[in-house]
């Protein structure tokens, strides 16, 4: 194995805009085939190097990943739920990559209740294996199954199947009982797909650069070219979701770009299957729908609502919409969740999550502004919570919950009478216990006086808190997602090292709600970055690090945070892992030709307008190396991924090489059979953290065995 650095071969290329002319060297390692010889031979001797440097190590890594999995109880089942004649269930075995997808019918067809459980004792019905994950991945190196539809009657199921880690789906219907096929495979779907009646699928297609921009209905039984093209969205900025209503009884269609969506309705019901105009489509105008009784419920957000409002109309007059829960400037309405007689809120409060559930009139009752909401309770300082498919046609509503210290629990919430039962908690083994680590949230100053949170957790019996601790600050800040402090059994083998874990909310995310997002994004991105460098110096400040013990690691967005602030400040770390990164941010966004590029002028600002341009100019990783140390670097990629296209973080890696003045380690792994959200198999996951992990502690000097 190789123990010298590769060096990329410089081939000169000028970008030229604006009167501006850049010089990329290393542009020759994008290859949109992955089959150039050049490429492949520089992508495997950097991972090469990587192992090489890496093998001293080797029995770490592997303690690690020991560690990891001993944690998880390989033999396990989720909670069962129940839908329609049946319980629907999925099943872990030991040693085995993926789940079974299983179904055993409900003995009778009693009343839905909090204290529902499947039997499974001896004189329970039968276990059926509908759909065995680990049969199908065989002799693949990448599987993942992307949706599992079960028929109204529930005599089918569709699922999307994709080999190779692209995220193009080809979707199977099999027979539900004998697993046989049924009709011809569907090429070239996204996981959106839902079923319209038992004989006819609606389902989703791409365009060449992976955008979702054709909706389709399938007639079971007929030919793929034979079907139906419901819609087509020809404006390449926006893309198409779709799902059903918690009633079943319709499908939305949702054409969405960063900041505009609009929405069409399917009538199952309706012997013509055609979709017709819910909302319309308006600048800046964002809707998400679903359906109950004779009305529609609709969250919509607009420039003066930015944090959604929630609506309803009748389906028969969508003009007419009624305010059930009204803009509020310190409350984001995420989601909602709608059931025969009940509405549930998910909405995010002071940067944490919170559900609200509430009473609603009967079917073609009159409805007005919700009042009288429950709020449910959870006891930690920071948490996540994401709703689990529930039942229509019950008082039930099914919740996951966790902490930094939590593990994923399974909760059952009756919202007439309050009653909240816990269906199940993930055993965590290792000799794990919750009481042994401290779970807290802080918050930063940022440059501009934002207070920015932090959700943090250690082990108290083993941290000092006096600037001594090793930590591992993590970030993301994009699109509005929130990073919530969910729990990681990962992670616990860095914590019950020694190490802080922390979370930086910085802003570009939706952890505070819109105005969070819009204020990281465009000609403001720049406060992603600041943000998360505020964090770092407020945690060295309160003691709980110091830089030469301050790790950090973002994927993705997160790591063109990562790349950002390694240029800005690379003072202020000791080693960084930045995962699958966006880090040639300018050169992909003036690119219309790479998937996904269009799309995302709403998020970056399109660089063919020049303020835009000298903007991204001034902060993407790849143009902003510069001549000076940098700390330890892991950089990994996928070559399949579909999201972040592998040369990006070669590009970044090859740039380091050329122009850092530091003898710190520079690791490159770039991941043949993966994609964007890595491998497939939950073990191989694991092997990445550990790999990871191993890493930061080679960085620290923390080799020893724990």
């Amino acid at each position: 194995m190789a123990s010298t650095p590769p060096v990329a071969r410089k081939v000169l290329h000028e970008l030229a805009e604006h009167g501006d002319v850049r010089l990329d060297s290393y542009y020759w390692l994008r290859d949109d085939s992955r089959s150039d010889p050049a490429v492949l031979a520089h992508l495997r001797a950097e991972n090469d190097y990587t192992a090489a440097l890496m093998s001293d190590v080797k029995h770490i890594e592997d303690e690690i990943f020991a560690e990891i999995r001993g944690r998880i109880k390989e033999d396990d089942t989720d909670v069962p739920l129940r839908r329609g004649q049946y319980y629907y269930y999925e099943r872990t075995l030991t040693g085995k990559e993926y789940v079974q997808h299983c179904r055993r019918l409900v003995p009778t067809d009693g009343h839905i209740t909090v204290f529902d459980a499947m039997p499974v004792g001896l004189d329970a019905p039968d276990e059926h294996i509908v759909l065995d994950e680990n049969v199908k991945a065989e002799g693949h190196d990448y599987y993942s199954i992307g949706a599992f539809k079960v028929s109204p009657s529930g005599r089918l199921v569709a699922y999307g199947e994709d080999t190779n880690g692209d995220e193009a789906y080809t979707l199977y219907v099999i027979d539900a009982e004998s697993g046989e096929y049924v009709g011809q495979p569907l090429k070239g779907v996204t996981s959106d797909i839902e079923w319209a009646g038992d004989d006819y699928l609606v389902y989703i297609t791409m365009d060449s650069l992976h955008r979702p921009d054709k909706v389709c209905l399938h007639k079971l039984g007929s030919d793929q070219s034979n079907d139906m093209c419901l819609y087509h969205e020809k404006d390449d900025i926006f893309s198409l979701g779709l799902q059903a209503s918690e009633s079943k009884q319709y499908l939305f269609v949702r054409s969405e770009s960063k900041s505009t969506s609009f929405i069409f309705h399917l009538d199952i019901s309706k012997q013509k299957k055609q979709l017709e105009v819910l909302t319309p489509r308006l600048y800046g105008i964002d809707t998400a729908a679903s359906h109950r009784g004779n009305h529609f419920y609709i969250k919509r957000r607009s420039e003066d609502f930015y944090n959604s409002e929630l609506v309803a109309c009748p389906s028969n007059n969508v003009a007419e919409a009624t305010v059930l829960l009204p803009h509020r400037e310190s409350v984001k309405i995420q989601d909602f969740q709608l059931f025969e007689n009940h509405i549930a809120v998910y909405e995010r409060e002071n940067g944490l999550p919170k559900i609200t559930v509430y009473g609603l009139p009967a079917s073609g009752e009159a409805l007005g502004k919700l009042q009288g909401g429950r709020e449910i309770d959870f006891v930690d300082p920071a948490y996540a919570v994401e709703p689990e498919e529930s039942q229509f046609h019950s008082s039930i509503i099914r919740f996951r919950y966790s902490s930094m210290k939590t593990p994923p629990s399974v909760f059952d919430y009756d919202m007439d009478s309050g009653v909240s039962v816990l269906k199940k908690i993930n055993t965590v083994l290792g000799g794990f216990d919750s009481s042994n680590y401290v779970s807290e949230r802080k918050w930063a100053a940022a440059s501009d006086g934002t207070q920015i949170p932090i959700s943090i957790i250690y082990r108290k019996d083993l941290v000092q808190l006096d600037g001594s601790d090793p930590m591992l600050l993590s970030g993301f800040g994009s699109y509005e997602i929130c990073i919530d402090p969910s729990f990681s059994g990962s992670i616990f083998s860095l914590v019950d090292r020694g190490f802080v874990h922390a979370i930086a909310h910085v802003r570009g995310g939706g952890e505070m709600g819109r105005k969070w997002y819009e204020d990281g994004k465009l000609l403001k991105k720049k406060n992603t970055f600041t943000d998360f460098i505020a964090c770092a110096e407020h945690l060295m400040k309160s003691k709980y690090c110091s830089k030469e013990k301050l790790c950090i690691s973002g994927k993705s967005a997160g790591g063109l945070l990562m790349g950002a602030v390694l240029n800005m400040r690379p003072d202020l770390f000791k080693a960084a892992i930045v995962g699958v990164p966006f880090v040639d941010a300018l050169t992909t966004m003036l690119d219309p030709t790479i998937p996904l590029t269009t799309a995302e002028w709403e998020e970056w600002g399109d660089p063919r307008e020049e303020e835009y341009y000298y903007y991204m100019k001034s902060y993407s990783p790849v143009d902003n190396v510069k001549a000076q140390e940098y700390p330890h670097i892991l950089v990994t990629a996928g070559l399949n991924d579909p999201c972040v296209m592998y040369s990006e973080p070669a590009k970044f890696v090859a740039k380091l090489r050329e122009l850092k003045r530091d003898d710190n380690l520079l690791l490159f792994k770039c991941e043949v059979g993966a994609g964007h959200n890595s491998k497939s198999g939950r073990f191989e996951k694991l092997r990445e953290d550990a790999f990871s992990y191993t890493c930061l502690l080679k960085a620290l000097g923390m080799t020893y065995t724990a």
